[in-house]
């Protein structure tokens, strides 16, 4: 193993547990969200980005161990290439989703799940109703 293989390694596994740690951190307010059936669309396209990036990084992270180990056949190339296929599509919607809401200076705009009955509950997005 290189020394530029072991601080990408380094690399990597930072990148990977700091966006863990990011969705995690964020894990309450998600479950309450959702519970309501309301979500920021902002905070959702984090999720999602996040969600996609650290997969992403996770493949790369197989890749390399891979290649380090002599692991690294044709057909495992074939399912990296596919799943970073797919994460890229991901973190592009999410970065997508991010960069139309910056444009539009609309961070405020919400997705509801469920239709709010405004006179027994209360608003969804609100903490005005009974706990």
């Amino acid at each position: 193993m290189k020394g530029i293989d072991i601080v990408l390694l380094v690399l990597y596994s930072t990148a990977i547990g700091c966006s863990l740690y990011i969705i995690h951190r964020h894990k309450a307010y998600f479950f309450e969200r959702f519970r309501k059936g309301v979500v920021s669309v902002f905070m959702l396209a984090m999720l999602f980005f996040l969600l996609a990036y650290t997969v992403k990084m996770l493949i790369v992270l197989a890749a390399h161990f891979a290649q380090i180990y002599g692991l690294f056949t044709p057909e495992l190339e074939t399912w990296l290439l596919y799943g970073w296929t797919l994460t890229q599509l991901g973190t592009t919607a999410g970065l997508i989703a991010l960069a139309a809401l910056t444009y539009s200076g609309r961070y405020d705009q919400f997705i509801y799940f469920r239709r709010i009955d405004r006179k027994g509950e209360g608003h969804a997005d609100s903490d005005t109703g009974s706990k």
